[in-house]
């Protein structure tokens, strides 16, 4: 039987959240601390990694317990509230860019935003929106999320049973899709930034990890330096790192990169998940987990306003969409200046960890209160 949710899971996602938020802002300064900056992926995996986790964990738990149909029933009603929530959240979004642009003189925020399809051809927009085939920037993670859940039913009972083999299919698919060029249809003949057929293989390794987890296994007593997994994934992290900061300097990083190698690491495609990305974020998360393989670090206050971000990570990843145009805005009217720029970044973060707050505390007293025997 699976087991409760994990501390750290929540940790992570509303750092994720938090990178996402610092990423989508321009030139915001605290960008340059994310994740992206120190390897080959973002924020973006972790997103769609712990949400395969956390999926597999709840509706596995719920399909061991009640049935599949009731599973089913769950997962497709959760996708449902997933569509309502984008179509809204792309409305409020639209509101917004165009306030905050009618404002800044020295930038287009709507071309930058991607909505330039919506003021040239607004019933099309329309119908492509409904079909998800309308995504402008910020909007990407949540039709790839509705995607990869909507379709988590097909999966979900071999998972439970037969976990390497839907593994192995996977990584078949993934390594097929850009070959074969499959994704789904965008706007204006293109196809999604995030390919769901290839990212995928990430939703399906997070819910493997989640069974993996549950599984009782002996601890390594040997140190993390004497475990040749751990060492192979930290070096390649460390590599990444390296290369991802020499990016910085075009001129050194010309210089001292090999031409075969240069040709056989780039192009680094965020849209189907390429390789690289892929083998960089799970050293990552592996490297991670080996460090902090217990959650009493997640007991401090900090990392449990953030912990309460990632419960809520739904309604608190539609604020940071709708909070970095704002913040936009703002840095824009100031001229960019160095302190607005920092003071809107924590600012939206603080906003964020608020709405996780207040949503904790609403379910809190909305709760049915016990009354013990007398």
């Amino acid at each position: 039987m699976l087991n409760g949710r994990d501390p750290r899971i929540d940790f992570f996602r509303g750092l994720a959240l938090i990178f996402i938020f610092w990423d989508h802002v321009p030139h915001n300064p605290l960008g340059q601390i994310t994740l992206r900056n120190v390897g080959f992926s973002d924020a973006a995996e972790v997103f769609v990694f712990l949400a395969g986790y956390a999926a597999v964990l709840a509706y596995g738990k719920i399909l061991q317990r009640d049935g599949y149909l009731i599973a089913c029933v769950k997962i497709w009603r959760r996708t449902w509230v997933l569509y309502v929530v984008h179509i809204f959240l792309l409305a409020m979004l639209m509101g917004i860019v165009f306030f905050a642009n009618s404002h800044v003189e020295t930038r287009d925020l709507v071309e930058e935003m991607g909505l330039t399809h919506f003021v040239t051809h607004p019933q099309q927009a329309l119908v492509d929106e409904l079909l998800l085939r309308f995504k402008p920037n910020l909007m990407d993670p949540l039709p790839l999320y509705i995607v990869l859940l909507g379709g988590l039913p097909l999966v979900l009972p071999l998972l439970l049973r037969k976990t390497w083999a839907v593994v192995a299919v996977s990584l078949a698919v993934y390594l097929l899709a850009p070959h074969l060029g499959w994704n789904l249809a965008a706007i204006a003949d293109g196809v999604w930034y995030f390919n769901p057929v290839t990212w995928q293989l990430l939703f399906v390794l997070g819910g493997a990890a989640a069974l993996h987890a549950q599984q009782p296994r002996p601890g390594d007593t040997r140190r993390l330096l004497r475990q040749p997994l751990f060492v192979a994934a930290a070096v390649y992290a460390l590599v990444a790192g390296v290369l991802t900061l020499s990016w910085r300097w075009p001129e050194i990083h010309d210089e001292l990169m090999p031409s075969a190698l240069s040709d056989l690491l780039y192009p680094i495609s965020k849209t189907d998940l390429s390789p690289v990305r892929l083998l960089h974020f799970l050293a990552l998360a592996y490297v991670t987990a080996k460090l902090l393989p217990g959650h009493g670090w997640t007991q401090n206050w900090l990392a449990r306003q953030t912990c309460r971000m990632g419960r809520y990570s739904l309604e608190v990843f539609c604020l940071g969409v709708l909070l970095a145009p704002l913040a936009d805005m703002v840095n824009a009217i100031t001229g960019d200046a160095f302190a607005m720029q920092i003071f809107t970044a924590l600012v939206g973060a603080g906003l964020m960890a608020l709405l996780g707050a207040w949503l904790d505390l609403n379910k809190r007293l909305t709760q049915p209160v016990r009354v013990a025997n007398a």
